[in-house]
């Protein structure tokens, strides 16, 4: 399928989102892969995350860029080779997938971004990443718990992949502001290693079905530091 939605979230930072309707052969004929990218497809057990992995390459080509624009840190975070963009400051990108969703963000500014399905499992696992959080939460409204578990995960997880740094506990060291599903933003802080960040996040729902079907629905939150 083509490009999913782009999202034009101020001059210097877009989104754009694919959803991953090909077969892995449609999408590995269409992306060129530098030869260290070429072996880590090879070594991915699961067709799932090898179309996505491609997904993410298709993206990249619709903003311009080529698998050879991009590498990996020593910590997995992704950069782009790109002189003009690193001179200006410009080269920040995030990427994430979920199911049949894969999403880049690329701005001037400090990103980090994810997509999240929206599933009841996540009612079971709050407890492991949120804490300040449940003083706004209300459990009994289940489908809104839901929805608003969801951001938070998703905006914790955006975080992490600003900072990037061994050791932050989601739910020790980032802390959620409270927030309604129609205000589409909130804040966070990072309390970590002696030192506190704020953060800007802003996030949408939309919706999707499945191989069978079924309605499926899907957080994207990214947040700026």
């Amino acid at each position: 399928m083509p490009l999913y939605k782009t999202i034009n979230v101020n001059p210097s930072t877009q989104i754009l989102v694919w959803e991953i309707t090909e077969s892995f052969q449609e999408l590995f004929e269409t992306v060129v892969l530098n030869e260290s990218n070429v072996i880590r497809l090879n070594g991915m057990k699961s067709e799932m995350h090898q179309r996505a992995f491609l997904s993410v390459r298709k993206l990249f080509q619709e903003a311009g860029y080529t698998d050879f624009d991009l590498y990996y840190d020593e910590f997995g975070k992704p950069h782009l080779h790109d002189t003009l963009r690193q001179a200006q400051g410009n080269a920040y990108i995030s990427i994430t997938h979920s199911h049949q969703f894969s999403a880049i963000i690329l701005s001037n500014e400090v990103v980090g971004i994810d997509i999240e399905l929206q599933r009841e499992k996540i009612i079971r696992i709050a407890d492991k990443f949120a804490d300040t959080e449940f003083s706004f939460l209300k459990p009994e409204e289940k489908a809104e718990y839901i929805r608003k578990l969801t951001v938070i995960w998703g905006a914790k997880e955006a975080v992490f992949k600003i900072r990037n740094e061994k050791g932050i506990s989601f739910k020790d060291h980032i802390k959620v502001d409270t927030f309604e599903m129609n205000d589409a933003q909130t804040k966070t802080e990072l309390h970590f290693d002696g030192i506190i960040r704020d953060f800007k996040v802003c996030f949408e729902e939309f919706e999707s079905n499945d191989a069978k079907g079924f309605e499926q629905k899907f957080t994207l939150v990214y947040a700026f530091e």
